[in-house]
């Protein structure tokens, strides 16, 4: 059996896979190992709990519930909420333990469970096996000590965390974004309410769309996974740029004015150079994933910014961020990380602070994200395949060996398992665009073959 947790938490299909059993276990589970860890010794044990608005949310929402309150922890529930406003809020509340219920930017049928540690940061890849391992030794039999009485949690609503998540994201911005229009995609996700409420309290005019969750329109064609109808959105409505986040909001894409779409490696650039000039990007260096455009490179170099790259995975930027008192990192996808004013990744946050910046520069922010120049690059997905075989087939390193010779110092390969999808990346950069999507079709063609 693999293991449970990927690289943001336990992912699957929703009564399927992650079904009511296993969020109730692993939220026994999680309970205990923290307790032996001593993050429960001297006091009454709290949990924040929170969710998108996927229709699986809500009988996952109970199950998580249920195994705290039976574990003994006390559970303070802030309903559908980004997942950053739950690792904010188990921070700023005190409370000892944190969990989100979101697949982010999976398609509904799928859900997840995430857990956060006191102070809203991730649990640590040792914590994460303790807990498996505890969860795997109760389904099998082991007894484990029941409180009884007055020991079982109490579950109670705490409605006051949209308003005091919203207070906070304001309270953190540079400037105001009064004469900003901004068009915002809220993927029908976790950020419909709290992103616009956000950018309208900080001084812009907003349009919305993608905003009307029914627990079945999570990510259908919008957020930042379809920026078609954003682009259109900016264009029609003549705004200054479009925000698009994911379901559960930790993440954040943007378009221009001209519908340009602007990633996240644009966005950190853009972001670091800001941070620079405030004199709050310390040690002068940005994080990034292997995943970041080469150009993202070059324009550090070019800026005089040091890079730092991490394994895939915004939790291994996190990592290395808190290791290294960096303030700023983040993935091309959207995941962007301000460490003073954020634990994780924060979509609404990097809308934000990227707003900010177009409101106190005065520039377009076509023009701000013009500081690099994306290389072509081509990302395929190969799905129905042994992704654990990557690093051990012959035949593909091979073929990978072929690529890099040819694509010379003008561009990189990079092959890789989804942490939280069952599929293998494919990543090509060249100078010729045409070049990277033959030889990124050679190498899917390949994992196909090799690994199908």
């Amino acid at each position: 059996m693999g293991r449970l947790f990927g690289t943001d938490g336990v992912r699957g299909v929703a009564n399927a896979d992650l079904t009511a059993e296993l969020a109730l276990g692993l939220s026994v589970a999680a309970a205990h190992v923290l307790a032996e860890a001593g993050t429960f010794e001297g006091h009454r044990p709290v949990a924040v709990v929170g969710r998108d608005p996927r229709a699986s949310g809500e009988f996952l929402e109970a199950a998580v519930v249920a195994g705290l309150a039976s574990a003994g922890v006390d559970v303070l529930r802030v309903g559908v909420l980004p997942t950053p406003a739950v690792a904010y809020l188990t921070g700023a509340l005190g409370a000892d333990l944190g969990v989100m219920l979101s697949a982010s930017h999976n398609a509904m049928p799928d859900n997840g469970i995430k857990f956060f540690a006191r102070g809203g940061h991730k649990l640590a890849d040792e914590l994460e096996d303790r807990i498996e391992r505890t969860y795997r030794a109760h389904a099998t039999g082991e007894p484990w000590e029941r409180p009884t009485g007055a020991g079982v949690g109490r579950v109670r609503d705490y409605d006051q965390g949209f308003d005091n998540y919203v207070a906070h994201l304001i309270g953190v911005l540079p400037n105001r974004l009064d004469g900003l229009k901004v068009v915002i995609d809220g993927a029908h996700g976790a950020a419909s309410r709290v992103s616009p409420e956000a950018f309208s309290r900080a001084g812009a005019e907003v349009v919305t769309i993608g905003t009307e969750p029914d627990g079945l329109n999570i990510n259908h064609e919008c957020g930042s996974t379809h920026l078609d109808k954003l682009r259109a959105a900016v264009v029609e409505h003549g705004a200054d740029l479009g925000v698009a986040h994911d379901g559960d909001a930790d993440r954040c894409l943007a378009v221009d004015a001209t519908g340009a779409e602007v990633d996240g490696d644009q966005i950190l650039a853009v972001l670091a150079l800001a941070m620079r000039e405030a004199g709050s990007l310390r040690k002068n260096t940005v994080v990034a994933t292997v995943m970041s455009n080469l150009g993202f490179k070059l324009a550090m170099e070019r800026e005089g910014v040091s890079l730092v790259q991490t394994a895939v995975g915004d939790r291994y930027v996190l990592e290395e961020m808190k290791a290294n008192g960096f303030a700023l990192g983040g993935e091309q996808s959207g995941h962007v990380i301000v460490l003073d004013h954020a634990t994780t990744g924060d979509g609404t946050l990097t809308g934000l602070m990227l707003a900010a910046r177009v409101a106190a520069t005065g520039r377009p922010l076509r023009e701000l994200a013009g500081v690099m120049e994306r290389l072509p690059q081509v990302l395929i997905n190969v799905r129905d395949v042994d992704k654990s075989r990557v690093g051990s087939s012959q035949e593909l390193a091979e073929v990978v060996t072929d690529a890099e010779r040819e694509l010379g110092a003008t561009g990189r390969v990079l092959l890789r398992s989804s942490g939280t999808e069952p599929l293998v990346r494919v990543m090509v950069e060249a100078a010729d665009i045409e070049q990277a999507r033959a030889v990124a079709q050679r190498l899917a063609d390949v994992v196909k073959s090799a690994l199908g």
